[in-house]
């Protein structure tokens, strides 16, 4: 027996034969052209084709996953319509004199290493939906078909990644499992996965190779580990923590539609993290009660220019419209750092992260952040259910300043007789070491507190999250973090504001029991793709009361390390 270890992208265990997916490879050869307009034109035909068939795998995604997941291929005909895109191409064909394969397959590699690059985990997974468009646009240059697997009976597919128009084209009722060499937990396959109810393993690495075809396996989709040739002892295990893992997802369902409450009558909200409007009708299927986060920078991204104020106000409402009246916290702008939008033309630095970015870009480029801050206003109009939220703060300062030109968006909305919400909140994202230990002052301008605690913890312990050599020191349960937390918390209590918290640390039970202690009104924002998650949380919740974690809180804010924090944390959770 050979065990291999990837990582999880959807729960569940799966027996039975390998089969790899089988792709056609292209080949790509530069070649000198002496009509470089003619190949232009070829390369224009087959992204037109490519487009037309995108729209009719929107179709049949939309009968096969929903109307949510299938919105990914309306995404992928943005992208070949994307400016930066299709000039990429062309120029290279044009300067290079080259022939539009060679062109499009350069393009490709140009773009998935952008996008690979960005610390990001969202916009890490766009590399394979660029290459996947891509591929397409080469197969039908190229003549080649699409490639694929063959099987008379239900089977674990392996690939070295595949594609989200591939996962949707495959027969469903012949899959067992996923296993791929590459991919992200972001990556629309594995979203597809998740939707899809079939277990997934990504990141396995070239362990898992195309000699192990036929052979039989094992897949534990909870552990990321693949069993090639499993003994007896590791089926029978494997098939009891299958009975378990039924039982557990039987129980799971018990919570969903129900509110999240402490056992001592505590309420808790939970809210879901999203980057786009597909995202928010699965956020509400999976049990979330609000979005507690809209990334709305990923409405600027893999485009040639800003979305103006109509369709930034289209995204905004039907967010708004979709969540039914639920609270919907959208965060303003926040480019630098990793997220790169071209067009915006911020200029390299020397330190992104410490640079011009987030809220101190916006308030130096005012019409820009006007135009974002007046489809909000408008947004709201209706249901008036949207919050306003303004990343990276460091200081009063800032709020202030936002708070002025929200104002002059509403004397203008006024004049131009558009309805907009008069009275929408304006809350503060605290990430960063500067608002946590002045969040007393925050808090008076503030009308609520968003702890994010993947920057904070960053920002905090000085650790950069994405360096391999440095990552292992990168945990929230650092006593600094923790009390840092705690100052936020206890400063929105005084001031009588309510405080959330959303990325990563938000789905840790260990985490989030022992600060409920500290609340009076408790907001968890999760990825809102991930259904069990929530159900988890929920579930994790209504074991304890506001005593139990408030006695959890003291021990755990008197230890010395993250490790001492996180074994004793575990223990009594987990107990």
């Amino acid at each position: 027996m050979t065990v291999i270890h990837g990582k999880s992208a959807c729960t569940g265990i799966a027996f039975g034969k390998i089969r790899y997916f089988l792709r056609n490879a292209f080949q790509v050869e530069k070649h000198a052209v002496s009509d470089p307009e003619a190949e232009v034109k070829r390369f224009e035909a087959a992204r037109g084709q490519a487009v037309a068939e995108l729209a009719m795998l929107y179709a049949k995604a939309t009968k096969e996953v929903g109307e949510e997941n299938s919105l990914l291929f309306q995404i992928h005909q943005m992208m070949l319509e994307d400016l930066d895109y299709c000039e990429s191409v062309t120029g290279i064909i044009r300067e290079e004199k080259a022939n539009a394969e060679y062109a499009v397959n350069e393009t490709a590699k140009r773009f998935a290493e952008m996008f690979s690059n960005m610390d990001d985990e969202y916009m890490r997974g766009r590399a394979a939906d660029v290459q996947d468009v891509s591929r397409r646009v080469l197969g039908i240059l190229t003549g080649t078909t699409a490639g694929g697997f063959q099987s008379d009976e239900p089977v674990i597919i392996a690939a070295d990644d595949l594609a989200p128009s591939e996962t949707v084209q495959l027969d469903k009722k012949k899959i067992l499992a996923f296993v791929t060499a590459g991919g992200s937990e972001s990556s629309h396959t594995a979203i597809l996965a998740r939707t899809m109810g079939i277990p997934a393993i990504i990141g396995v690495g070239e362990a898992l190779n195309e000699g192990w075809d036929g052979r039989e396996a094992a897949v534990d989709g909870s552990t990321g580990e693949v069993y090639l040739e499993p003994d007896e002892d590791t089926v029978s295990r494997l098939r009891l923590k299958e009975k378990k893992d039924q039982e557990y997802r039987e129980l799971l369902e018990q919570y969903r539609g129900k509110e999240t409450v402490t056992r001592s009558g505590q309420r808790v909200l939970l809210y879901a993290n999203i980057g786009s409007v597909m995202e928010a009708q699965a956020a509400l299927d999976n049990g979330a009660e609000g979005i507690g986060l809209f990334r709305t920078e990923f409405l600027f991204m893999d485009r040639p220019s800003m979305p103006d104020e109509e369709e930034q106000y289209e995204a905004y409402a039907a967010v708004s419209r979709i969540m039914q009246g639920r609270e919907v916290i959208i965060r303003t702008l926040d480019v630098g750092g990793d997220k790169e939008v071209s067009y915006l033309k911020m200029g390299a630095e020397q330190n992104p992260f410490l640079g011009w970015r987030a809220i101190r870009y916006c308030l130096e480029e005012t019409d820009l952040y006007k135009t974002q801050l007046r489809a909000l206003l408008r947004a709201g109009a209706q249901y008036r259910n949207i919050k306003i939220m303004l990343p990276l703060v460091t200081g009063v300062q800032e709020v202030r300043a936002a708070k002025a030109l929200l104002e002059e968006c509403k004397q203008e909305l006024k004049a131009a007789n558009l309805a907009y919400d008069p009275d929408v909140q304006v809350g503060v994202m605290i990430e960063t070491p500067a608002a946590a230990l002045t969040a007393d002052l925050l808090a008076k301008e503030a009308a609520f507190f968003s702890i994010g605690t993947n920057d904070l913890t960053q920002y905090t312990i000085a650790v950069d999250r994405g360096n391999a050599k440095v990552e292992k020191l990168y945990t929230a349960l650092h006593p600094a973090v923790l009390r840092s937390i705690r100052n936020v918390i206890q400063a929105g209590r005084q001031a009588g504001i309510p405080v959330g918290m959303c990325g990563e640390s938000a789905a840790e039970p260990e985490l989030d029991c022992s600060l409920e202690g500290l609340r009076d009104e408790v907001l968890l924002s999760l990825e809102g793709r991930d259904g069990q998650r929530v159900l988890a949380t929920r579930k994790t919740i209504s074991e304890w009361s506001g005593e139990q974690a408030a006695q959890l809180t003291e021990q755990a804010m008197a230890l010395a390390t993250p490790d001492e924090v996180g074994a004793y944390l575990h223990g009594q959770v987990k107990a």
